[in-house]
């Protein structure tokens, strides 16, 4: 059913962490897709570690950049709006790499020599962190400046973790990238020729403004009915790149040590939501079609994934409600095969294997 992928796929660098949902692999294809349309200005609506907002900036988009991470807030600055030579960062980052460490609060509570690990850090890289990230605060730095240096420390423990890509669990044991010593670098940043703008907040409020195109990515939550909640929520899984920005100490629970603002009660996202309302319809399903039907837009690209709530059909009647679906595109990382596909009730295909999919609509 598919074909390889076809079309200029030559795709600008762009930096980030480890991040469930990233959309490095599907950069390729969405830039195709947008490059065919008559845009000058988008909305990455949901940006996380910003590659997808990166990449448009490269390509000569004026870029919107919005979420409701700290993180994402972070690497927005540094990549889309911080303009100081590398000079400038280079200098504060040699002094901070020189800093000797201490143990200090993140050393207590998420570093370990142990051999039986389940920490996300040896003990050698909280010390730099406790004394890095105390000296931050002490430099009186501009926000974007600040912002900058806190992308170069989140990259630097991103390449000393001992997780799986995420901080819900640990390894049990110690990964071989967590002996490394953490060690700061310039973000690579790129010549800035577009008018970029930051955004932390909700996606309604950011769909307000009228943008040539939004490109929507939102959480997709689980299809599975009996999985908890907390599995799937974006803010138990990186509560420490939050904990790292606003080094605010809160109060930790659970094996994980997790912020206690993650708690399953108050850090849902309506969009990560697996249950159904009273009248029996799916609230993360109840969100996409408000989402859609409140974007101010000629265009809307959506991604989604055969692992979340919604299905394909059901995707095609919120589309087909508010304009014209013009295309949509199933990818298969590991065949390297992107297509078209037939609408049915299923993700699913022959093989039992998760894709992605691209969805791009004319209001």
């Amino acid at each position: 059913m598919g074909k390889l992928l076809k079309g200029r796929h030559d795709v600008p660098h762009t930096e980030g962490i480890k991040y469930t949902g990233s959309k490095l692999r599907l950069l390729p294809v969405i830039l195709d897709t947008v490059r065919q349309l008559d845009v000058k200005d988008v909305l990455d609506a949901f940006s996380g570690t910003t590659r997808v907002s990166q990449a448009f900036a490269q390509e000569g988009y004026d870029v919107t950049a919005n979420d409701i991470s700290e993180w994402s807030e972070v690497f927005g600055n540094c990549y889309l709006i911080s303009g100081r030579p590398d000079a400038y960062y280079g200098e504060i980052i040699d002094m901070l790499n020189a800093l000797p460490g201490y143990d200090g609060w993140f050393t207590e509570h998420y570093g370990s020599d142990d051999p039986a690990g389940k920490k996300p850090f040896r003990i050698h890289n909280t010390r730099k962190l406790d004394a890095i990230r105390d000296r931050i605060d002490d430099l009186g730095l501009e926000w974007v400046d600040k912002c900058v240096i806190l992308t170069s420390l989140i990259l630097a423990l991103d390449a000393v973790d001992n997780t799986l890509g995420h901080f819900a669990s640990y390894l049990s044991g110690w990964s071989q990238r967590s002996y490394r010593t953490l060690e700061m670098k310039l973000p690579r940043r790129f010549p800035l020729k577009t008018s970029n703008t930051v955004m932390k907040g909700s996606v309604f409020d950011a769909i307000k403004t009228r943008h040539d195109m939004v490109y929507f990515d939102p959480p997709y939550g689980s299809n599975n009915e009996k999985m908890p909640p907390s599995r799937v929520r974006y803010a138990s899984y990186y509560h420490i790149w939050k904990t790292v920005i606003l080094n605010d100490r809160p109060p930790l629970f659970g094996k994980a040590g997790r912020r206690d603002d993650t708690h399953d009660a108050g850090a849902a996202s309506v969009f990560e939501e697996f249950r159904r309302d009273s009248s029996g319809n799916f609230i993360a399903m109840q969100a996409i079609d408000r989402m859609i039907r409140e974007a101010d837009a000629e265009y809307i690209l959506l991604s989604y994934s055969s692992g979340g709530r919604a299905t394909k059909r059901d995707l095609s009647d919120i589309i087909t409600s508010y304009g014209t679906l013009i295309s949509a595109r199933e990818i298969d990382y590991r065949k390297n095969v992107m297509a078209g596909f037939t609408w049915t009730n299923e993700w699913l295909n022959d093989d039992s294997s998760h894709k992605e999919y691209l969805f791009l609509m004319r209001k």
